[in-house]
Order: C-alpha cells, then sequence, then structure tokens
C-alpha cells in the first residue's frame, strides 16, 4: 500500500490523520524536497520528514492541527548556533501540514426512545452516527432509520470494532447502570472527545462504585460527564437528545 492509499485508508476510517510535506529546503538538510509524513491522533507516525527533534517537533505541531483544524506552513533552522534551531545539519527546512479533516462519529451506546431520537437529530447535524446495543432488534434500519451504522454487541466489545479516538463523541443512554458497569471500562481505554451518560444523580453514583470496584481509576471516570446534556428542563427522548448534542457541539466547537 502507497502512502496516499494509507492516506484514504485513514480518512475512510475516520482516524484522524495529519498530512505533513517538506515543501522547501535550503543547505544541508536530512530529507529532501516532497518526503512525506502522516501523523495520526494518537502520536503514531508513516514515513518521515527528517528523524530527529526535527520529527518530533513536527509530530507535535501536526496533532496540534487536528485539534484545531487549522493548516500551518512552519520553517525549522538546522543552523546549530541557533538558539531555536531543532538540529545541527547547517540548514533549513519548511513543512507544510494539513490536518485531514474527517467527519466526526456520533457513538449512540443504547438504541431505545433516547438513543433513536439522538440519532435522528445527530443526522441533521452530519456526525458518522453509529447506534450500538446488545439488544439486536433495536439495531435495525426499521427501527433507526437513516445513515446509521450499527454495532449489534455487548458495549465492551465495541473498541474490538471501532477506534475510540479524538474525533468520537459518546453519548451513554443505556437502559440501567448495571449495562454501564459491565461496558464502559473498555470504552475508557480510548481517547474520546466526549463521553456523556444518561441517569439520576444516584445512578451515576452507582455506576461510579461499580467501575471502580472494576479497577477503573478516578483519571478514567472523570472523562464522564453525568448527567448527560444542558439543562432545559428536557422530558420528551426529543428534547433530551437535543439537550445532549447542544453539549455535544458545544465540546465538538471548543
Amino acid at each position: 500500500m502507497d502512502f496516499l492509499d494509507r492516506l484514504s485508508v485513514a480518512k475512510k476510517d475516520g482516524r484522524p490523520v495529519a498530512l505533513c510535506i517538506v515543501i522547501d529546503t535550503k543547505g544541508a538538510v536530512p530529507r529532501h524536497a516532497g518526503s512525506k509524513m502522516l501523523v495520526y491522533g494518537d502520536g503514531h507516525t508513516e514515513g518521515s520528514v527528517g528523524g530527529g527533534d526535527l520529527e518530533m517537533i513536527t509530530i507535535d505541531s501536526a496533532r496540534e492541527s487536528l485539534k484545531n483544524g487549522r493548516t500551518k506552513i512552519v520553517t525549522y533552522s538546522l543552523v546549530a548556533d541557533d538558539p531555536e534551531s531543532v538540529g545541527v545539519c547547517g540548514g533549513e527546512v519548511t513543512v507544510y501540514i494539513e490536518p485531514q479533516v474527517t467527519q466526526p462519529i456520533l457513538l449512540i451506546l443504547g438504541g431505545g426512545h433516547v438513543g433513536q431520537s439522538v440519532a435522528k437529530f445527530g443526522q441533521m447535524l452530519d456526525f458518522r452516527v453509529i447506534v450500538s446495543d446488545d439488544r439486536v432488534d433495536l439495531c435495525t434500519p426499521e427501527v433507526i432509520p437513516g445513515k446509521v451504522e450499527f454495532l449489534p454487541m455487548p458495549m465492551a466489545e465495541i473498541p474490538e470494532h471501532l477506534e475510540i479516538n479524538e474525533r468520537v463523541y459518546i453519548v451513554g443512554v443505556t437502559r440501567g447502570s448495571s449495562v454501564d458497569i459491565e461496558g464502559l471500562a473498555p470504552i475508557l481505554e480510548g481517547s474520546a472527545a466526549y463521553i456523556g451518560v444518561m441517569g439520576s444523580k444516584n445512578r451515576w453514583l452507582a455506576t461510579q462504585q461499580g467501575l471502580i470496584e472494576r479497577g477503573v481509576s478516578p483519571e478514567k471516570l472523570a472523562k464522564i460527564k453525568s448527567p448527560v446534556g444542558i439543562y432545559i428542563k428536557a422530558e420528551t427522548p426529543d428534547e433530551i437528545a437535543i439537550s445532549i448534542l447542544a453539549e455535544v457541539i458545544e465540546k465538538l466547537k471548543s
């Protein structure tokens, strides 16, 4: 698989990735103009723009671009006596960094009435909508119509089928605390941009306790927002879905 094929696959899979290209060089440099590198959201790379500190700082810049969505052109000095130098070859390297914008993923845990409403409005907001529930009969186009993908399985198995990365926004609207306790631990191992869990204060306290008993750290628990959504006195599934997605949008735009 060549470089552009790998880039295409990453975009198709919804993996955050930035394209880095050496567009100009002066003097002695480690790599020529046209050298390319892919930087993924987790810091994994393919290709090279020169190695060493030059490459490390480019990776940092690329990951920053993935967060803010901004293309940038950066020039690095490799002159030893330059206080801002990132190398000692003696030349200068200019790198073009372009984050590949992918459709954000709205992962809905639970295909009940609220989950169905979140999926309905999520499509209108141009998310890639994925619904998961271990109740297979709820994961069908008849129940949740539109351009929706389904993961009919226990929550704990989801990371085996979907990378939980910085472009994933998770809304937990399951049927109960026991489902969340059984399934959230593997989800929390990922790097989701947002995780919100529906439920009362008592339900969340029970869920927290159950997850702690399963070895989930306070740091991981702190990733979860519960109760999910912005308080608007919502009662109906559609109203609750709107309150949830308002909070997701706020996180997406921050």
